[in-house]
């Protein structure tokens, strides 16, 4: 199933297996954030993303006159400040993970 869902060929399959981490140089589909979705699995307010994009503390794009904001990067963004990991860890996506890696 996971074969055909993604084009995986055997070799590909068992390099997936092995890695134990990703870098970004092997990321296929990066995952792009809206400026509220991001603010939702980080438990903090839109205000506080966007002054982040404003001090290039995310990375981002303009589509469409809206930003979109790179996943790994907003994760890194919300781990920089005790405060934003407070908030990430009790309100956002970090309450569903036990640990980081």
């Amino acid at each position: 199933m996971v074969r055909s869902q993604f084009n995986l060929t055997n070799n590909q399959e068992e390099s997936n297996k092995n890695s134990d981490h990703i870098s970004n140089n092997e990321i296929i589909r990066p995952i792009w954030l809206s400026v509220s979705e991001a603010a939702k699995l980080g438990g903090v307010q839109t205000k506080t993303i966007r002054r982040a994009i404003q001090y290039n503390y995310v990375k981002y794009k303009i589509i469409s006159n809206r930003y979109l904001i790179d996943f790994p990067t907003l994760i890194t963004y919300l781990h920089t400040k005790t405060k934003l990991k407070n908030k990430f860890n009790q309100f956002g996506l970090g309450q569903y993970v036990d640990k980081w890696k």
